[in-house]
């Protein structure tokens, strides 16, 4: 019934993706190199997600 309070999941994950990239990002450029790994691999699993759910939508 109230279906459009819910927030777009999708939106959500793309935001969260941009911010762990661009930490990352700031990470490898710092010299933190395990950091920036570790920062990666979360948004490449963020990604995944965003991609499933993008073709479960369609």
């Amino acid at each position: 019934m109230f279906g459009f309070l819910k927030g777009d999941p999708v939106k959500k994950l793309e935001k969260e993706f941009e911010r762990l990239s661009h930490e990352a990002m700031l990470a490898q450029q710092n010299g933190n190199i395990e950091l920036y790994s570790e920062l990666s691999q979360k948004a490449d699993e963020i990604g995944k997600e965003i991609d499933r759910l993008k073709e479960k939508g369609s």
